[in-house]
């Protein structure tokens, strides 16, 4: 069935909101505008239980079907903010605010969920209550634990939760999505390595911190193939090596190593801070110097609960006739798996053509894949909620 007929109506209004959230985008949790342009439009739809402020700039709004006897609450989320990133797309409605951009879709995510809300406002047809989540802060923010940290899951009595994110290289109109981890966790870790500061031309009298760091980046990539199941997945990556000196003749005092850890198994997730640490310290120990550890835990692994990916499944099958239900997973990671940890729900990627890929400074938003989101948003709340 192709995509609803209103949604093919609301088409070009829809893609108006979509441009003027990619003209004005918002960094992080300063989405101040942007949350008050869903605010404005919400309230044009006569949509009237609306609380902003939420995990510090989210908003959450209600609607209310014909009727409630079922006492069901199902959670549709969108995240709002943008990255920092100068844009290079070309298109006449690019980013007015340098250095910043829409490179990762989420203007077309919230104006998709504002069409949803619109045509849900008009039709209300089903038995339960939407809700509506317009989150801050998923690039690198956890915006989507500070909503589940101010009660989102209890407040709104939500009892699943679902979102979508576009797809660059997947064709528009598709689906794809699996059951069980679909995105990986991302985990950052620093590691300071202090040896003894000299002169090259006498590392007799020094530790070559140097040396050490970089016999640490080696070893630290064995933590992988001699400790995984070579069938699973992890990825390791030191991102960046830097000393205290510049000169060439000179053994450096300290390096810092900067990488991220990634995984698909909540399991070795677990373990990894205790394998980078070890491996550290112990080959730091080695040559006379020492190495400090920070870990900062990043998001976690996002899971598709098996009942949800079906409900998921079942609403883009409505929405397409092209459905990948056994989509590979991928390495990026994803604040999504916060609201998914607290409730059972699915994430599901939706085509986005043939584009640069999310983050790129060319990457473009395909405005046809609008109707085909807010039918999923809107199939999901009808299907799980039928009217009485």
């Amino acid at each position: 069935m192709p995509a609803k007929n209103r949604f093919a109506e609301m088409h070009q209004e829809i893609t108006g909101w979509r441009r003027h959230l990619h003209e004005n985008p918002e960094l992080m949790y300063e989405v101040h505008e942007t949350a008050a342009f869903v605010v404005e439009r919400l309230k044009e739809f006569g949509v009237t239980d609306i609380t902003t402020g939420v995990g510090q700039t989210g908003v959450v709004a209600v609607i209310e079907g014909k009727t409630n006897n079922s006492g069901r609450a199902i959670g549709l989320r969108a995240d709002m903010d943008a990255l920092p990133i100068p844009e290079a797309s070309g298109v006449d409605y690019a980013s007015k605010t340098p250095g910043v951009m829409h490179a990762c879709g989420h203007d077309g995510h919230t104006s998709m969920l504002l069409g949803a809300a619109k045509y849900l406002a008009e039709t209300r047809n089903f038995d339960g209550k939407a809700v509506l989540i317009f989150q801050p802060a998923e690039e690198g923010g956890a915006g989507g634990k500070a909503m589940c940290d101010d009660g989102l899951m209890d407040r709104w009595g939500i009892q699943e939760v679902y979102g979508l994110h576009n797809m660059p290289g997947l064709p528009v109109g598709e689906f794809a999505i699996r059951s069980g981890p679909l995105m990986a966790s991302s985990d950052e870790f620093v590691i300071t390595v202090t040896g003894k500061g000299g002169h090259a031309a006498a590392p007799h009298d020094a530790i070559d911190t140097t040396l050490a760091a970089s016999q640490i980046v080696v070893s630290l990539h064995s933590i992988v193939s001699r400790n995984v199941d070579p069938v699973k997945r992890v990825v390791l990556t030191v991102g960046t090596f830097e000393t205290d000196s510049t000169a060439s003749n000179v053994i450096a005092h300290t390096a810092k190593l900067q990488g991220t850890v990634r995984t698909l198994d909540p399991e070795y997730r677990a373990q990894a801070e205790d394998w980078v640490r070890r491996v550290a310290e112990n080959t730091a120990a080695a040559f006379g110097a020492t190495a400090e550890v920070e870990w900062l835990p990043g998001y976690p692994v996002t899971i598709n609960d098996e009942n949800g990916t079906a409900h998921a499944i079942e609403a883009a099958q409505a929405v397409s006739a092209k459905v990948d239900t056994e989509t590979p997973p991928i390495m990026p990671s994803e604040d999504f798996s916060y609201m998914l940890e607290e409730r059972p729900g699915a994430y599901i990627f939706l085509g986005n053509g043939d584009t640069q890929m999310c983050h790129h400074p060319a990457y473009v938003f395909d405005d046809e894949a609008i109707p085909l989101g807010c039918s999923w948003f809107a199939e999901l709340v009808e299907r799980r909620m039928p009217a009485a």
